[in-house]
């Protein structure tokens, strides 16, 4: 068995998740080990800004965030772990993971398996999204034989332990903060709103669906608007892109309020915003706040699950604000115009959630 680490991505979407596992394997790269991620299918990614150094290996196998179709899986990843035969396999996904157990009993010499989630799991604060009503008892039966379990806040770690009575649990922040945000985020953005700081720019990103709620968002900065001139800007699309253009217009927002779509590059936005304000009904640990943060962004964020109180130790390096309550949102964004906090202690913080701190800590699981 060699000393490879194989790192699977089951998902099909450039995310804030997908950035932070590019990000780990490109932080073991550094640490002298080689590195193969493997896809479900690479159709959708953006790999352009990934080290060569990584092997990008397809499985060519699309699959959807349920459990049956997660199965279909199973049989490239073990064509590929009895060919390669890893020391070490990283899966990330929740409907991957508990499937992915069963490489354990299905390859010899089998790899060290690590499960790595993401998600608060209750299936409550997944309204609206696929899941399945196997997942539950898929981890509580499959997830005891991984030789660990790696949570990526402390709460998602404390819900595995008492929901599922899992032993083999430890929390571990993402890896976020590297040199390149830093560069993405110091160069140029040709946009007007961005080019004095006369009027103040708020930003919001994230996919267009319930779960990021940005109609409170907009709600919010309705209010706001009616007591000083500002500006909005979110970035990303999704499925309710037409339902937040038809509340942008009844609102009389359309001078102030921008959505420009997928942007590569977030950073050069983060740098230069006002406040970021992360209007989520629920989230794991967010990464795009710690990604304002290390830009030194001023953030806003909801007491969502289960990440924010951790990142901004319980309000210290933001504000934290109710979930669906545009009058406190509006009231915390005028608050980060009077009362900024100094970008350099946001950046501080933000180096807690640094790649070497997230691969020291997954080296000593591995």
């Amino acid at each position: 068995m060699s000393d490879r680490i194989a790192i699977l991505l089951a998902g099909n979407k450039m995310t804030g998740d997908t950035r932070v596992i590019f990000n780990l394997a490109e932080g073991l790269i550094a640490r002298g080990f080689e590195i193969d991620l493997l896809l479900a299918s690479s159709a959708q990614f953006v790999l352009s800004d990934l080290s060569k150094q990584v092997n990008v290996i397809d499985l060519q196998t699309p699959v959807t965030a349920r459990t049956s179709s997660m199965i279909k899986l199973l049989f490239p990843l073990l064509h590929y772990l009895r060919r390669v035969q890893p020391k070490t396999l990283i899966s990330n996904l929740c409907f991957a993971n508990a499937i992915v157990t069963l490489s354990k009993f299905l390859t010899f010499p089998a790899p060290k398996l690590v499960l790595v989630e993401h998600l608060a799991l209750s299936t409550d604060e997944h309204d609206g999204e696929p899941h399945s009503k196997l997942l539950p008892l898929l981890i509580r039966v499959l997830y005891p034989h991984a030789d660990a379990v790696i949570s990526v806040s402390q709460q998602i770690g404390a819900e595995l332990r008492s929901k599922y009575n899992l032993t083999n649990v430890l929390a571990i922040a993402n890896a976020v903060v590297n040199s390149r945000l830093t560069e993405q985020a110091q160069s140029d953005l040709d946009h007007p709103w961005f080019a004095s700081d006369e009027i103040p720019v708020f930003l919001g990103a994230g996919r267009f669906a319930a779960q990021k709620d940005f109609t409170t968002l907009i709600r919010a900065f309705s209010i706001l608007r009616q007591e000083m001139p500002a500006r909005l800007v979110i970035l990303g699309d999704g499925a309710l892109r037409s339902q937040l253009e038809a509340q942008i217009q009844s609102l009389g927002l359309q001078a102030d309020v921008e959505l420009p779509g997928f942007v590569y590059n977030p950073y050069q936005y983060m740098s230069r915003a006002t406040a970021f304000v992360l209007s989520s009904r629920w989230e794991a640990l967010p990464t795009v706040l710690i990604e304002a943060m290390a830009c030194g962004c001023q953030v806003i964020a909801t007491q969502c699950r289960s990440g924010v109180d951790e990142i901004l130790s319980g309000g210290e390096f933001g504000q934290i604000v109710p979930i669906a309550d545009p009058v406190a949102m509006a009231a915390a964004m005028k608050n980060s115009i009077q009362h900024p906090i100094s970008p350099r202690l946001l950046k501080f913080r933000a180096d807690d959630f640094s790649i070497e701190q997230a691969v020291d800590r997954y080296l000593e699981v591995i």
